[in-house]
């Protein structure tokens, strides 16, 4: 396995427009495939999602579709103690960290007599999509579930599908008893999306659909968007690194490692301003690539998705990366805190050598539900205020209106409509009645 080397100063800008340029965006068969697969779990319900459940697997060997709650609560006492405490730990970090992102109610009087309010509200029922089937992920349940119920969501499902031998992954499961959910839904891929949004004979549906999925889960939550909210399309996990002659090559290596690990589809990228660097990094990763245990997932994200990037200034290396927005972003250098300031566009990032990728994705409180596909110019993590909606209110007074009056109906008249001119002058007129 060799890690592709790109000169940035000599790369051809259609070449580095195809680099950072990509999207989370499944293609056009995943899309219909999906579409059809929603259209009809939204006409024939439990029917439909047991069905794909079998064709596809995800489905528990019983064929039901809602799990016993006894069996929630039974996994959480049943947890491995060290593994307990671990989730314990994790939970109360990520729960202190958006305790603090709770919205807080915004008030204005840019006139006297006009308040304008903005305030804050959850969303009444959300569905948490966790990854199941092959692997499982406890850490996904903590991070989509605990920010809905700090914000205060009365209703928390959660979905993900069984494994290949009919059965939930009882660690995960465990993470969701200790949560104190007891409303899980087993169903996979775009099933259980159609399930959520559009409900079933089981299964009530959301308002609001998150969490990581695969390419059908993704393309299943861009078709029901609208019918229902969701977080954003979760493309391949990415992540760069940026690393100075400070660097040690072996740190370095390990972190690229590490990100390599979610798949085999995950761009993982080293950029560098150091030639010297670059090839000690290089070695490191070929090296150190037999001893891990998962070494062909590694290899084949590396070999295909993987580059090393060397640019001629440290400048040149941080304007690649910001173009790139990518979903992970560490930084290795004598100026991490200020190179990381520099970089806008990304979703997390981890200043410093002691600062490893995998901190986040489980213990440090941040969430992991990340943008990605270069969504991170424009979009952020997974946050509290997902879990809900702003609106405005207004009050006027009568002298407020008074005061506004001739600004409102000098507008609306400018614009053609008269009715909304009416709507302040009637009151204008009877303004003793209204004081």
């Amino acid at each position: 396995m060799t890690l592709r080397r790109i000169d940035l100063d000599n790369l051809p800008f259609t070449e580095r427009r195809r680099i950072v340029t990509r999207s989370a965006v499944p293609d056009p068969a995943v899309r219909a495939a999906a579409r059809s697969i929603v259209d009809d779990v939204a006409k024939r319900g439990d029917a439909a999602v047991t069905d794909y459940n079998r064709q596809f697997g995800g489905g528990l060997a019983d064929g039901s579709i809602l799990l016993e709650a006894d069996l929630i609560e039974k996994a959480a006492a049943a947890l491995d103690p060290e593994l307990r405490e671990a989730l314990e730990t994790a939970a109360a970090a990520i729960r202190a960290t958006h305790e603090r992102q709770r919205p807080t109610e915004d008030r204005s009087e840019p006139t006297p007599g006009v308040v304008v309010r903005r305030r804050w509200a959850p969303v009444r029922r959300v569905a948490v999509y966790v990854p199941g089937g092959q692997a499982a992920y406890p850490s996904s349940v903590l991070m989509g579930v605990i920010p809905a119920q700090v914000a205060g969501v009365p209703e928390i499902a959660v979905i993900t599908p069984a494994g290949a031998d009919g059965q939930l992954n009882p660690a995960m499961l465990g993470a969701i008893g200790l949560l104190g959910i007891d409303e899980v839904y087993v169903a996979g891929g775009a099933q259980a999306i159609g399930a959520a949004a559009h409900g079933t004979g089981t299964f009530p549906a959301v308002d609001k659909i998150v969490g990581p999925g695969n390419a059908w889960v993704t393309a299943a939550k861009l078709e029901v968007f609208g019918t229902v909210s969701i977080d954003l399309p979760a493309g391949p996990s990415e992540a760069i690194v940026v690393a100075d002659g400070s660097a040690d090559p072996a740190v370095v290596a390990a972190d690229l490692l590490c990100q390599a690990e979610h798949g085999g589809d995950s761009p993982v990228m080293l950029v560098t301003w150091d030639s010297e660097l670059a090839d000690s990094v290089a070695r490191e990763v070929q090296e150190s690539l037999p001893t891990y245990e998962r070494a062909d997932i590694l290899a084949a994200s590396l070999t295909e998705h993987g580059a090393i990037v060397v640019a001629g200034t440290r400048q040149a290396a941080l304007q690649f990366c910001d173009d790139f927005a990518p979903e992970h972003i560490g930084f290795h250098t004598d100026t991490a805190a200020a190179d990381a300031d520099a970089v806008i566009s990304a979703g997390s990032v981890f200043v410093g050598p002691h600062t490893p990728h995998s901190a986040a994705d489980y213990a440090t409180g941040a969430n992991h539900v990340l943008p990605t596909g270069g969504l991170a110019r424009a979009h952020g993590p997974l946050s509290v205020e997902d879990f809900g909606s702003w609106r405005q209110q207004q009050e006027i007074t009568a002298d407020g209106l008074a005061a506004l009056g001739p600004v409102i109906t000098t507008i609306a008249r400018a614009e053609g409509l008269s009715a909304h001119a009416r709507a302040v002058t009637i009151r204008l007129e009877s303004r003793e009645g209204l004081a």
